[in-house]
């Protein structure tokens, strides 16, 4: 375990959702292994077991609760494990996101449901559950983990982008009230947005494009794990992760319908690059056994597309 304490996490108690792969597992690990309490939640519990596992053999505190966020109930008793094993909550990551890829109508319209149900709905039970506490403590911080569709909406990911539009005007939303009513300097709410990020979270999609989805030039995860953790300790209204993203952003408000229109022939360039794959709802209803790095492979697997494609003269599909 890492001697490297960062002020205000070493000690702090934060709850990580969506913490069995991807950007949360490495939250998770990385939080644990700069001194906090870490409850880690999703619905795989193996695998979270495995995770506190991986946390305590290194010298870090960590517990296990298996919670689907849709389920308000859960999310709850997330919140009551938690303040019963370390005492109270300090930072909440609101972590969880799927999404539905294709074109708009032809995706079942449960599965748009769906994902509002996660990502946006979810995220509400887990920010009202972690702002009742810090207001009767009177301090802690809420990270949302919106995206570059907070704020640039992208074809073929409708209902993920209209989620995440939400995620950010919520996030707004409840700075604004913490001002009403004289709490904003002891509580801060930060929402994260970065940029498509190299996870299981592709795989894990539910997907009616006939191709294994992809998008250009991938960030690593380490740079949202970064931006998580700097939100813990020096929150602010949003941190737009990344060069790409800032750029996407900028361009969005100086000339949003330009940039709507690029990025949607970019999204439906990168589709077509992807190799033939049948139909999925992938792991939006119930969780799926593969997917449990933090690392999801993708950029690997899409050069080896772009290396076929170019050796054949033609497309990957």
């Amino acid at each position: 375990m890492s001697d490297d304490r960062r002020p205000g996490v070493a000690g702090a108690t934060i709850v990580v959702t969506g913490a069995s792969s991807g950007i949360g597992r490495g939250a998770a690990v990385r939080l644990a292994g700069l001194g906090a309490n870490v409850v880690v939640a999703a619905r795989r519990g193996e695998v979270l077991d495995e995770l506190v596992e991986q946390i305590t053999a290194a010298g870090g505190n960590a517990v296990s609760v298996v919670t689907d966020v849709s389920e308000p109930e859960q999310v709850s008793l997330l919140a009551d494990t938690a303040a019963l094993r370390f005492g109270s909550i300090d930072v909440w990551i609101n972590n969880v996101g799927i999404g539905a890829l294709g074109v708009f109508w032809e995706v079942p319209v449960a599965d748009h449901a769906r994902v509002l149900e996660v990502n946006l709905t979810g995220l509400v039970y887990g920010a009202h559950a972690a702002l009742r506490r810090f207001v009767a403590q009177g301090h802690g911080v809420l990270v949302n983990v919106g995206s570059v569709e907070s704020e640039v909406p992208l074809a073929l990911q409708a209902s993920y982008a209209a989620s995440k539009a939400g995620v950010l005007s919520l996030g707004r939303t409840l700075e604004e009230e913490l001002r009403l009513v004289g709490l904003s300097d002891g509580i801060a709410v930060s929402t994260v947005m970065p940029w498509a990020v190299d996870t299981p979270w592709w795989d894990h999609a539910a997907n009616y494009t006939d191709h294994a989805p992809r998008m250009a030039a991938m960030d690593d995860t380490s740079v949202v794990v970064d931006a998580i953790v700097a939100a813990c300790t020096s929150p602010s209204g949003h941190r737009t992760v990344g060069t790409k993203a800032r750029v996407s952003e900028l361009s969005h408000r100086l000339l949003p319908d330009i940039t709507e229109r690029l990025s949607a022939k970019l999204s439906a360039a990168e589709v077509r690059r992807g190799h033939r794959v049948p139909h999925t709802t992938g792991a939006i209803y119930a969780p799926v056994p593969e997917g449990t790095t933090v690392d999801g492979a993708t950029r690997e697997r899409m050069r080896a597309e772009d290396a076929r494609s170019t050796g054949s003269g033609g497309d990957a599909g």
